[in-house]
């Protein structure tokens, strides 16, 4: 008896169409980050992205947020802002 030959990329196709079969595309999702280790140190790398950054950049960047979401809303309800 011969089995077919399967390859690694069809084995896993196979393997999450069976996962979805059986627990629906979120519980796939789910099962599947059991698994995930990911990689690389991110308190250091978030302490080298974040090292220059000021209190008050935050401030700014949230505040810059802010007036583009008050922006779309106003857009979205048909206000133009006074130029």
């Amino acid at each position: 008896m011969t089995l077919p030959r399967t390859t690694l990329a069809e084995i896993r196709e196979q393997g999450i169409e069976a996962l979805v079969s059986a627990l629906g595309p979120v519980g796939m999702a789910r099962f599947l980050q059991q698994f995930e280790m990911g990689g690389g140190d991110y308190t250091h790398d978030r302490q080298n992205w974040l090292k220059d950054l000021t209190v008050r950049d935050v401030v700014r960047a949230i505040k810059a947020q802010r007036e583009g979401e008050a922006e779309v809303e106003r857009e979205e309800r048909g206000v133009r802002s006074e130029e």
